[in-house]
């Protein structure tokens, strides 16, 4: 059985000039529809100012722009403990949400916003919003959320943008990997009062040891994914349909197929960059930019990608031959790594 990873969202497939077209042995993200369902209806109103998502278990607020203004990173971090201060709705535990947190309630099988269509929320602006963890590769700037489309990069810290406070624990969503603080020039901190990330600590452990190797093939025991060693699926940058097309002729009775852009976030370790990766990851022949199946409902001739080197959430052009092929494929029940 999979584990920790959110269904995307995304119903429909999608040719390379962003037609719908049957699911049926596309190889899409929607073709499989992989993770967890989400519960209907999605979200519970708890009051005027509360919503739960019955998916994570996650509290937001109502008010999506809750502090009516962009603001800094620091000063978004410093409102929320304020918030706290003052016990909005009755609770003092208050943050902004992990980098993960934020994308977990996105949808991308949406646009302007990328919500899930049933959302109680108000106030939702399109654009981007802080999250808590900091860019390994850039520690001035932290990651954001683009909630026209879904998008995830960041931003420095010294920009504006709007938050989006969270509270609660969830069960389905893991930690982001990231361990220390940092302040808004990227000099690390101490954690204690901060409220970024690692501090607050949430999400679920990673085990270990996380991977596992088998041959050419390795299991990821967060996930229960198992990954083709991209070492082992050396191809040049492929266009979205040939990459589709790769992944189907090495299929044979293993299953391989093209990850959905939740499962190739899910390797992320944003402690970690070039890549972003956990430290001891036993993957070889790696290549920054690779393909998901998933395609982006905002402009649907794209399909999401994931940088690597920066562990970034990103589109690519379907017909452009730019990005590389990672296979993935479910864990059977009854192997052994």
């Amino acid at each position: 059985m999979i584990r920790n990873i959110i269904q995307t969202g995304l119903g429909s497939c999608y040719d390379l000039h962003g037609n719908v077209i049957p699911c049926f042995d596309a190889g899409q993200d929607a073709s499989f529809h992989i993770g967890c369902p989400w519960p209907d209806p999605r979200f519970s109103i708890l009051d005027d100012d509360l919503v739960r998502d019955e998916l994570t278990g996650l509290i937001w607020t109502r008010k999506a722009n809750f502090f009516d203004f962009p603001l800094t990173w620091d000063e978004a971090l410093h409102v929320v403990v304020a918030m706290n201060s003052g016990s909005f709705a009755g609770y003092r535990d208050w943050r902004l949400p992990t980098r993960r947190e934020m994308r977990s309630i996105v949808s991308h099988g949406h646009a302007k916003p990328a919500l899930p269509p049933d959302h109680p929320f108000t106030d939702v602006f399109l654009g981007w919003y802080w999250t808590s963890t900091t860019s390994a590769m850039s520690p001035a700037h932290a990651w954001y959320v683009h909630l026209e489309g879904a998008r995830m990069f960041y931003g420095g810290k010294e920009q504006r943008y709007l938050s989006w406070p969270v509270r609660g624990g969830s069960d389905l969503i893991p930690r982001t990997g990231q361990q220390k603080c940092f302040d808004s020039r990227g000099q690390k901190i101490p954690c204690s009062g901060t409220g970024q990330d690692p501090e607050t600590g949430r999400g679920q452990s990673w085990p270990e040891p996380r991977f596992s190797r088998q041959g050419g093939e390795i299991l990821d025991r967060l996930t229960n994914l198992v990954w083709h060693d991209p070492g082992g699926f050396q191809t040049r940058a492929l266009s979205w349909e040939q990459a589709l097309e790769a992944v189907e002729k090495a299929k044979g009775n293993a299953g391989w197929r093209l990850p959905n852009i939740n499962e190739l976030e899910s390797l992320v370790d944003a402690s970690a960059h070039s890549p972003a990766l956990p430290i001891n990851h036993p993957f070889t022949g790696l290549n920054d930019g690779y393909w998901s199946s998933t395609t982006s409902f905002f402009e649907p001739d794209w399909a999401y990608v994931l940088y690597l080197n920066k562990g970034a959430v990103g589109v690519g052009f379907k017909p452009g031959p730019e990005f590389h092929v990672w296979p993935v494929r479910s864990r059977d029940q009854h192997e052994v790594f």
